[in-house]
């Protein structure tokens, strides 16, 4: 089997000046963050779907994101993959105190097993420690500042609010936060009163962020809470158009009243479906 020299070699030729792929060597760090981002969710629909025979494949496409950053990377005597691996090595040996306690990658630790709050604890405040030394004046420096901008909004908005939760920017359990999803749902029709696009888009904004809020609070993952809803939404959908196929019926001449009473259908069958 081919190994990861193999792969670092054929990412090498894929750029070679003289005989590469004309396709490759145009490419730049930009040009490849979307193929990176959409081989990750790729990665994620093979977990959700159970579809471990091509996980192997996808994580592979994975792979080779970070393979080509590197070549990149070494094209321009910034680094090259070894360093890739070193260090994301040494971080997690530093962020498992309680598994390398003296650092060391093949040491057999002797301590007491901790309890998963001291493992968070510890593991939050070795990242503060990261933050610190890579900031270039630790004097101004923010809780938020390591948050991804290019994170999904959902993700990103949960990440941004579980950081500031541990200094106690949070509500202290879920009901208060039902109470200001209720707020927010209010400003939202009062902008609509108004006709107002832009206070309409705010608020929208603002309810979207503390449903977030909510999710967090009853630990739920509130992008993959959506992503199930939409699988749902497309599944119902689908079985609309079925539907209306079996019975000769074009989707654009039905009237809302008639799809919504197959999307009951829908619903109904898959009740009945988890029940049996």
């Amino acid at each position: 089997m081919y190994q990861l020299n193999d792969l670092l070699h054929l990412m090498a030729r894929l750029r070679d000046p003289q005989h590469g792929c004309p396709w490759d060597l145009q490419q730049d760090y930009a040009s490849i963050v979307p193929h990176t981002l959409e081989e990750a969710y790729e990665v994620a629909d093979a977990i959700e779907n159970g579809d471990f025979d091509h996980l192997p494949g996808e994580l592979g496409d994975l792979l080779f994101q970070v393979v080509y950053y590197s070549q990149l990377a070494k094209e321009e005597g910034r680094f090259e993959f070894d360093a890739v691996v070193d260090g994301i090595t040494r971080k997690l040996l530093r962020r498992h105190p309680h598994v390398f306690p003296d650092g060391d990658l093949y040491g057999s630790p002797e301590l007491p097993r901790l309890d998963e709050a001291a493992i968070k604890q510890r593991w939050e405040e070795i990242k503060a420690e990261e933050r610190a030394e890579k900031s270039a004046a630790p004097e101004q420096l923010s809780l938020l500042d390591d948050v991804p901008g290019a994170l999904p909004a959902l993700s990103r908005a949960a990440k941004l609010q579980k950081r500031t939760a541990q200094v106690g920017f949070d509500w202290p359990d879920a009901l208060p936060v039902v109470d200001k999803v209720r707020e927010e749902l209010d400003e939202v029709l009062e902008a609509m009163s108004e006709n107002d696009p832009k206070a309409i888009a705010e608020e929208i904004g603002d309810l979207l962020f503390v449903t977030v809020n909510l999710a967090r609070h009853l630990k739920v993952d509130p992008e993959n809470a959506l992503r199930a809803a939409n699988r749902k939404f497309e599944r119902r959908f689908r079985f609309i158009e079925q539907a209306l196929r079996e019975s000769g019926r074009p989707i654009e001449n039905c009237d809302l009243e008639t799809l919504d009473a197959l999307w009951g259908e829908a619903k109904k069958a898959e009740k009945s479906a988890s029940c049996g």
